[in-house]
């Protein structure tokens, strides 16, 4: 049973509604509950799609089909707008203002690892924390990386990477945190306990999102305004900055529609011969 079944029984069942087979006004009164427990408008749209496949895989007719339960969504987007909402880039002078602050200890070694691996990568969160130390090759140019599963590639069939080591010294950050660490094998980053003790697990992916809120917060900026996210965005957004082609781009970010990249380069280019620009 997945999470969401369990939610829906436990819920149905708190009010005294039959979860399986449910009747569209049951889900359309869940939806609404759900959205207004503060859920947006993705989630409820998830919800919705992991009610639809609950009923099929019982072998039941699925009441997400009613016209009830259609319009209990449209009017949830109505109500809550459909617009993701944007988390702030952490483009390469943010990069540069956060690891002003990243500690010269155990733990900010690994952190400054994170967030530059994470920035020259475009990695996702959980992309980052299933890295080993085999899936990282170095050069005289950089690091050439072995994503081994990432969200375009469900299959694993594995996906390869440059970093360049740059300005920013990506490849000494991540060598710095290997021998302060003691990492020879396995997981890449991993999660400190106190008195500096390194464990054998991975870091868990919401632990990426935390250091970026961290150094985020600590130089100055608004915390919950920055996520994960903030670093792949902020590597894409600097650059379509600096004038990189949308398919070297695409090398690095792995995207496979260029639809979503498009979208960072329209927003570096909106100052740029604006039209307005001759006489605002």
């Amino acid at each position: 049973m997945t999470p969401i079944s369990v939610c829906f029984t436990t819920w149905c069942h708190d009010r005294g509604f039959t979860p399986f087979p449910a009747l569209p006004q049951t889900v359309s009164v869940f939806l609404s509950w759900s959205a207004s427990q503060g859920a947006a408008v993705a989630t409820t749209e998830r919800r919705t799609a992991a009610l639809r496949y609950g009923h099929q895989m019982a072998g039941y007719e699925s009441p997400t089909h009613s016209e009830v339960v259609k319009a209990t969504l449209k009017g949830i987007r109505r109500a809550l707008g459909v617009a993701p909402i944007q988390k702030v880039a952490v483009t390469v002078d943010r990069l540069q203002g956060l690891l002003k602050h990243v500690p010269d200890t155990l733990q900010g070694k690994r952190d400054k690892a994170i967030l530059l691996l994470g920035f020259a990568g475009a990695f996702r969160r959980s992309e980052l924390v299933a890295l080993t130390v085999t899936d990282l090759i170095e050069t005289d140019q950089g690091v050439r990386v072995l994503i081994r599963k990432s969200k375009t590639d469900q299959e694993g069939q594995g996906q390869e990477i440059a970093l360049y080591q740059g300005k920013l010294r990506v490849v000494d950050a991540i060598t710095e945190w290997r021998e302060a660490a003691n990492i020879q094998d396995g997981f890449l980053f991993r999660p400190l306990k106190k008195g500096g003790k390194v464990l054998d697990q991975p870091l868990a992916a919401e632990s990426v999102a935390d250091i970026v809120k961290k150094y985020a917060g600590i130089a100055g900026f608004v915390p919950h305004e920055y996520a994960g996210h903030s670093l792949r965005a902020g590597f894409l957004t600097s650059a379509a900055d600096n004038g990189a082609s949308l398919f070297k781009m695409m090398e690095v970010s792995r995207h496979k529609s260029v639809d979503t990249l498009k979208g960072y380069i329209r927003r570096a280019d909106l100052f740029k011969d604006h039209a307005g620009k001759a006489f605002l």
